[in-house]
């Protein structure tokens, strides 16, 4: 499994234009505070619910894992390449990382 530091999310991001970034956190934690990347798709999948929904999840993709600090999400990026998802990565630090370091517009919770 690889990370990627927050500062590093926008330039990953514009190099390679297909990239989704999947949402680990629960949909109220998704109300509260979101990355908004233009032109970059995003998709919210709980971790609970994913292995149920591993259908939705392109293979030819790049994927980031984002959650509210990073640790959800490296659990489901390494979940995803144990399935054989070859290009996945844990946002190191998560949405809070992105508020401090990134956009702070994004609140913090």
């Amino acid at each position: 499994m690889q990370e990627i530091q927050v500062t590093e999310l926008a330039a990953l991001a514009a190099s390679r234009p297909t990239t989704l970034l999947l949402d680990v956190r629960e949909p109220w934690e998704v109300s509260l505070a979101a990355i908004k990347l233009p032109g970059v798709a995003s998709l919210t999948i709980p971790m609970n619910d994913l292995p149920q929904r591993l259908d939705l999840l392109p293979r030819d993709q790049t994927m980031v894992c984002i959650c509210h600090h990073g640790i959800r999400s490296a659990q489901v990026a390494r979940y995803l390449s144990q399935a054989g998802f070859e290009d996945v990565m844990n946002l190191n630090g998560g949405i809070d990382a992105w508020s401090v370091l990134v956009e702070p517009s994004v609140p913090r919770y």
